[in-house]
This record gives structure tokens, C-alpha cells and sequence, in this order.
């Protein structure tokens, strides 16, 4: 070998050890550890990866090229981390897409991050530095420099080898990789999945997978699957009451629709208080006086917030593979304001950030709003980082429902607040609750005196609803949208003990609550049945009188008040094939037989799988289905 390839070889061996000590360092993030026998994985694409490199690279300039490489691979490497940190998922190439909203969440990203993290640029750092230092030095010795640049041009001979090397070793990288890749194919697991793989030849086989089934739908009919989806959904035992009147129908028909979405809202602060302070004195009053679901769970997925206003809508399960406002806002989308629209109610959506955050833009028209009154309609009160506060939301939002009651209109609005936002730093004249000095200057303290004010502003929307007289014409609807507290910052034991509750770190984590305030309702009812923000559209429905199988609306929900055995599905922040039922939540391992289960009631771990087989192969499917639905569903015009 010449002295140019024992040079190129050199830097290959070079950026392989580099680039795969940084994979071996993400497995110790994304999996808490290094499970050797399977890191082959990711020496296997990272050798296919270097050898096309080889191959299509080049020479002049190589250097700067891998440099380069380096930087971005640990960019994507060091967000990866970081994501699975707040998401508990493997993140894919469309997460990327939401890189563009970081800025407007960066004081909820940095207490996430940790200085382990930067390891990820160590070498880069040390490259740097030898960098300016030979620059340095080569200055000091500018009379005495001699060029030391080597030429990468060598005898075509030598290169043809090195090419056949080069392509030799893609060849078999990428056919052992391919075995691996099929192997660990079929396990729904994200999670498992992506550690058998490899984190590189997992983003490979999203991009398959994609392919396939945009293929596969491509050939589908719409009406042939929602048959299939009736079918199945026939085929689970619910417990409705098939050709009997449900309960509540109508209870509400003819009343103006609020619901209101609370940022970052976990169940376990209503009812609790603080050195005999009520945490959320509005919304434990509502519970009292109303409909109270206490074992609702988040439905998210990389949309976070945006999906749940997605879900809500639709009683569509989020796909988990991108933020459905951004892959899903040009189809024309069965909704709630669709519905309520068809029956004369003026439909509105209220946010006080840009519509463009999350592409809001897209899903408000694709939902078929029919205004959306975003930041220019707030007076900016300098709350927090997204500006207004959730008291001048709610004042905002009272104006235009009064105008269309003047109109004689009855409205729909859905008013998604955001002062809970994390990191939870309540200004002094807005706090409201005297937290323990144990508390001061803590996560939870901080997320507790957040919830305090958001139930506060929330008190403010109730009491104009009162004195407009529009209190007893109005259902209310408020719930989470998803958690607040992070176990990085506050676990499961700390919260536990320092409030004196129990608390699980899934359970009670991805736990949310559902309070609806129906006018003329005798007294109020605690339901404990399980349900999911798909369950919330066939709820209100109800209610409203609207009967979704007389309009052949396609829900994946079902209603709350008429259920007597629930399953829903969650697949972000736990892997696909988790779901909640009456009795456990569970989480599946490679598949069904080494997953485990909880009991949402005792929070204590349940040993007998067998009774839930049933529940598992159901609730993939019928996520399967609603994945394929909402695919297929039709392009709205523009």
C-alpha cells in the first residue's frame, strides 16, 4: 500500500472509531445502557456508511468533508438524546421536521439537557483546538515551514484496490445489515426494535416502511377500510347497548360547546392542597358540580400539544410518525367543528401563538374551523415565552362568543392555553399559591404554583360565562393535554413523598383529567371508566344529540357515559402495542409474552398477562386501521 492509501486508511479507521464510540455512547442514552452483542449492529452500518463515503467523496477536500460528517452526525446524535430524554421514543427522520419549533421551546429543552450530552463533540472540540494550534505553530516557524500536504492521487492500480476494498466492504455491511434489519422487523416495540437494529439502520427501515405502506394504501379504498374498521371495533366487547336510547343523549342539545384545553395538565393535583391551600379550587368545584373522569390518559404523539388538539377533534389516534398537523393539515378531516358546523354552530379556535406554530396553520382549516384568532388578537401581557397569559386568552375568547350570541349563533369554541407551558416560572404578581419553603425553587414546586394560576385563569373564563348569563347555555369541557412533570427533573418517589400520594411513573404520568360541566345537571358524578382523548368527541357528541352512526361518522373513540369496558392505545412517550384498560396498563417487550402490566388502580404490577391477549391484538389493529384511515382520507381543496 502507498503512502497516500495508508493515509486514507488511516482517516477511515480514524472516523469509524470516532463515529462509533458516539453510537455506542447514544445506546447508553436512548437504553440505559450498552448491550454488547448487539453494537455489531452499528459498526455494520457505519462501515456501509464510511465505504460509500470512500466511494463517492472525492479526494480533494475529503478532510473538510469529514469534518463536516462528523459535526452533523453528532448534531443528529446529540438531539436524539436529548428528545428521548423528554419523548421516551426513538426519534425517526420526521421528527427532524419539528426541529423549527426548538426556538419557541427552548426554556422547556435546556433544563433537560445534561453535560453528558456534549460528549457527542469532544472530538470535534479536540480536532479544533489541534487545528489552531498547528496554526499557531506554523506561524512561529514560518521561516523554517516546509509544506507538509500530501497528495491523494496515487497509481490507478493502488485505487482500483482501494475502490474494490471500498466496495467489497459496502457489499457485505449492507447484506448483513439487511438480515439484521429483517430479524428485528416485526417487533411493534420502537424501542426493542431500534436497539436490535441500530439507531442508523432504524432510520432506514422507517423510510421502508413508509414506502411500503404509502404503496399499499395507494391501492386501498377508503370505504372497504372503514368497513373493516366498523368490524373490528363490532368485534370488541364494549358493552354498549346496541337499539337503546344512550344515557345522556341530548342532555345538552341546543347549548353552546367550550372546551378548553390546559396545558401540561396531570391529574394528580385536583383535590390536593398545600399547607390547606387548595391546588385547583376551580376545577375541583367543576368536578363536584359536573362530569369528573378521573383515568383519562394522553394520546400524543410527535405533535405533543398540536396532536392532542388533533385527537380531541377527530377521536383519531395521532400516528406517532409525525406531528399530524404537519403530515395530516392538508386532508379534509371528519371533525367535531365539521359536525357542529353542519348544525349551524360558528366553530372557533383560540391560541395565543403564531398559527404557524406546529403548522396550525394547515390543521385548523383541515379540522374546518371556521376562524382561528391567534397572537395579533391578544394583547401581549408578557406572561411567558409564547407572550399572553391564559387570563387574556379568556377574555379574548368571551368577546367573540358574546358577539355570535348577539347574532343569535350558538359557537363551538376550543381554547388551548399554554401559561402551564414548562419550565413553570410564574411571575411574582401572577402567583397565587404560598408554596413550603421545601418546595421553593423545585420543579414540582415551580409546576404546581403553574397549575394554581392556569386554574386561576381558568376560574376568570367561569365567572364571565356567569355574569354574560351564558353559564347555564354553555357545556364545558376542560382536560390535559399532556403531562407536566418530567421524571428527569422530579421522579416518581420525590413526588410521591413529598406530597403524600401515590404516584407511578407511567400511570400517573400520562394520566390527565376530564371535567364536563353540563347546565341543569342535578348534582355531579365521578365516572371511573378508562379513556383516552379519542373517547372525548363521541362524549360530547352524545350529549350534544348528535348520533355519530346516523351521521356514519368513523370514530376510534368511544362514548364515555355508554361504554362499560374500554381499551385505548398509546404508542409516543411508551412503545406501540402499550394500552390502558379497565384494570392495567401494559407495555409490551420484544411482543406480548415478555411485556408487563400495572394496575391503574393499586399502581402494584400484575403477574398474569393471559387475560389481556385479547386486548393487545385488538388495540394494534385497530391502531393499524386508523393509521390507514386518516392516510386515505381525501385532499381538502386549498
Amino acid at each position: 500500500m502507498d503512502r497516500n492509501h495508508e493515509q486514507r486508511l488511516k482517516i477511515y479507521i480514524f472516523m469509524f472509531l470516532t463515529l462509533f464510540l458516539k453510537l455506542i455512547l447514544l445506546r447508553v442514552f436512548l437504553f440505559n445502557g450498552v448491550a454488547w452483542g448487539k453494537v455489531l449492529t452499528d459498526a455494520l452500518s457505519l462501515l456501509a456508511l464510511l465505504s460509500l463515503l470512500e466511494l463517492l467523496l472525492p479526494i480533494k477536500g475529503k478532510k473538510t468533508a469529514y469534518r463536516v460528517i462528523n459535526l452533523v452526525f453528532s448534531f443528529i446524535l446529540f438531539a436524539s438524546a436529548v428528545y428521548n430524554v423528554h419523548f421516551g421514543s426513538i426519534p425517526t427522520y420526521t421528527a427532524m421536521a419539528g426541529l423549527g419549533q426548538v426556538n419557541q421551546v427552548r426554556s422547556s429543552i435546556i433544563p433537560l439537557l445534561e453535560p453528558a450530552h456534549f460528549l457527542f463533540f469532544l472530538d470535534l472540540l479536540i480536532i479544533l483546538l489541534v487545528i489552531i494550534f498547528r496554526k499557531i505553530r506554523s506561524r512561529t516557524h514560518r521561516g523554517l515551514h516546509f509544506s507538509t500536504q500530501r497528495s491523494y492521487i496515487s497509481s490507478a492500480r493502488s485505487g482500483m484496490r482501494w475502490r474494490l476494498a471500498m466496495g467489497g466492504i459496502l457489499v457485505l455491511a449492507l447484506v448483513l445489515s439487511t438480515l439484521i434489519v429483517r430479524k428485528a422487523w416485526g417487533i411493534e416495540n420502537e424501542i426493542v426494535r431500534a436497539e436490535n437494529m441500530g439507531f442508523m439502520n432504524y432510520q432506514v427501515s422507517a423510510v421502508v416502511r413508509q414506502s411500503q405502506e404509502n404503496r399499499a394504501l395507494a391501492q386501498g379504498n377508503l370505504q372497504e377500510k372503514i368497513g373493516e374498521i366498523r368490524q373490528l371495533q363490532a368485534s370488541y366487547p364494549y358493552g354498549e347497548d346496541k337499539g337503546k336510547q344512550p344515557e345522556g343523549f341530548g342532555a345538552a342539545k341546543g347549548k353552546n360547546l367550550i372546551i378548553v384545553q390546559m396545558e401540561s395538565l396531570q391529574r394528580f393535583p385536583i383535590g390536593q392542597s398545600l399547607d390547606g391551600q387548595e391546588i385547583t379550587p376551580v376545577m375541583n368545584k367543576l368536578a363536584e358540580e359536573g362530569l369528573y373522569f378521573p383515568h383519562i390518559f394522553q394520546q400524543i404523539g410527535q405533535g405533543n400539544t398540536s396532536d392532542a388538539e388533533f385527537a380531541v377533534n377527530t377521536s383519531i389516534y395521532p400516528t406517532g410518525t409525525v406531528a399530524m398537523s404537519t403530515g395530516f393539515g392538508s386532508k379534509e378531516l371528519p371533525s367535531l367543528p365539521r359536525l357542529l358546523g353542519q348544525q349551524g354552530y360558528v366553530t372557533s379556535t383560540f391560541h395565543v401563538n403564531d398559527l404557524k406554530f406546529w403548522d396550525r396553520n394547515k390543521l385548523y382549516p383541515a379540522l374546518d374551523f371556521q376562524h382561528f384568532f391567534d397572537k395579533p388578537y391578544y394583547k401581549n401581557d408578557h406572561f411567558n415565552d409564547f407572550g399572553p397569559s391564559d387570563e387574556e386568552l379568556f377574555r379574548v375568547g368571551m368577546e367573540k362568543l358574546l358577539e355570535n350570541r348577539q347574532q343569535n349563533k350558538l359557537s363551538y369554541a376550543h381554547m388551548i392555553t399554554v401559561s402551564n407551558h414548562s419550565p413553570y416560572t410564574v411571575k411574582e404578581e401572577y402567583a397565587k399559591l404560598a408554596l413550603p419553603a421545601e418546595l421553593r425553587g423545585t420543579h414540582l414546586g415551580n409546576y404546581l404554583q403553574s397549575v394554581n394560576y392556569s386554574d386561576y385563569a381558568l376560574g376568570t373564563l367561569v365567572d364571565q360565562l356567569k355574569q354574560s348569563g351564558m353559564w347555564d347555555e354553555t357545556v364545558l369541557v376542560v382536560y390535559g393535554d399532556h403531562f407536566g412533570i418530567n421524571p428527569a427533573e422530579a421522579d416518581a418517589n420525590m413526588i410521591s413523598q413529598t406530597l403524600g400520594i401515590p404516584y407511578h411513573e407511567r400511570i400517573s404520568r400520562f394520566n390527565i383529567p376530564l371535567i364536563i360541566h353540563v347546565p341543569g345537571m342535578d348534582k355531579g358524578r365521578t365516572i371511573e371508566q378508562v379513556g383516552g382523548q379519542v373517547d372525548i368527541l363521541p362524549t360530547v357528541a352524545n350529549l350534544l344529540g348528535i348520533s355519530l352512526a346516523d351521521e356514519k361518522f368513523t370514530a376510534f373513540g368511544h362514548d364515555l357515559l355508554n361504554v362499560k369496558r374500554n381499551v385505548i392505545g398509546m404508542r409516543y412517550y411508551l412503545p406501540t402495542g402499550s394500552f390502558f384498560n379497565n384494570d392495567i396498563l401494559f407495555v409490551p417487550g420484544d411482543g406480548f409474552e415478555d411485556g408487563s402490566a400495572v394496575s391503574i388502580k393499586t399502581m402494584e404490577p400484575v403477574e398474569d398477562l393471559s387475560p389481556y391477549r385479547q386486548d393487545y391484538d385488538y388495540i394494534l389493529q385497530l391502531m393499524k386501521l386508523s393509521d390507514d384511515y386518516v392516510k386515505m382520507l381525501p385532499k381538502r381543496e386549498p
